[in-house]
């Protein structure tokens, strides 16, 4: 594994696209500040929000909505009545908003999905990537137990973070570490990612873009590229395109305990190079 290439703090990340999803805005896990952080230091042509933006379903149980989450939207429809084009594909927890498909919020374009042409010719499907769940082949209980898990592991999460910032260490994810060493989480993740190049594959297109199940991936695959933007949860991770047309996922950094954060292009990290 490379180390990642730092990105200097003070560098307006110029770029053609970004791509980020599962901000989960109204849910005490949202890392708003980090995200803040990033919109105001890219420059971008367009920009893809990949579904679960708004966590509808964590707002039913409780409604955590700070400033900084106002501060995101009102950040988001500011960058869409410049030069950035905003292109909203709902996902599973902001499913409500897929009834307004095809229409728009202010200048925000509103899609299911859509497939993204790269500056070098790729075409690409964007879509959020609940509609793969059934690769996993998990019950409904299993799904809801699934769940219960995962909201466990993020209020531990939040002591744990609580007790490296006393120590002056950044944030560390829990839920990721659990993904990435447990055998289950693993195979479960390996399925999903191949039922995407199928999805591509009957798509006629050249690779996928999604975001769901907030692991940050970049793997290639029968010639085909699936491509995980992250989340803004537990990995703070984005997808850029530059101007040439390559893609990379940059993670948000942390400095020290305060609110200052660096950028680092953490592409060959979470690269899968096996075919």
């Amino acid at each position: 594994m490379q180390q990642a290439a730092m990105i200097p703090s003070d560098t307006k990340l110029q770029c053609r696209t970004v791509w980020i999803s599962d901000i989960h805005l109204g849910s005490p896990n949202c890392k708003a500040h980090q995200l803040l952080d990033f919109l105001d230091k890219v420059d971008c042509e367009q920009l893809y929000l990949v579904g679960d933006i708004i966590d509808l379903l964590a707002m039913k149980r409780r409604v955590h909505w700070p400033k900084t989450h106002n501060r995101v939207i009102s950040k988001l429809m500011k960058l869409s009545r410049r030069k950035t084009q905003v292109i909203y594909v709902p996902g599973n927890h902001d499913h409500a908003f897929r009834m307004l498909c095809n229409t728009s919020l202010g200048k925000i374009d509103i899609r299911k999905k859509l497939i993204h042409e790269t500056a070098d010719g790729l075409r690409l499907l964007v879509t959020h990537g609940d509609e793969l769940d059934y690769a996993v082949r998990y019950s409904r209980i299993n799904r809801v137990i699934g769940d219960i898990a995962y909201d466990a592991l993020m209020r531990v999460n939040r002591w744990v973070d609580r007790f490296r910032s006393v120590l002056g260490k950044p944030h560390w994810s829990l839920a990721s570490w659990v993904k990435a060493n447990v055998a289950q989480a693993e195979q479960a993740i390996n399925a999903y990612q191949l039922a995407a190049f199928d999805l591509a594959e009957k798509k006629s297109v050249d690779g996928i873009i999604c975001g769901h199940l907030h692991y940050p991936t970049l793997r290639r695959h029968r010639n085909m590229l699936y491509v995980n933007d992250g989340d803004w949860v537990e990995n703070c991770t984005a997808l850029i395109e530059d101007h040439d047309g390559k893609l990379r996922l940059v993670k948000a950094l942390q400095q020290n305990n305060d609110k200052t954060f660096t950028y680092s292009d953490v592409t060959d990290r979470y690269t899968i190079t096996q075919q």
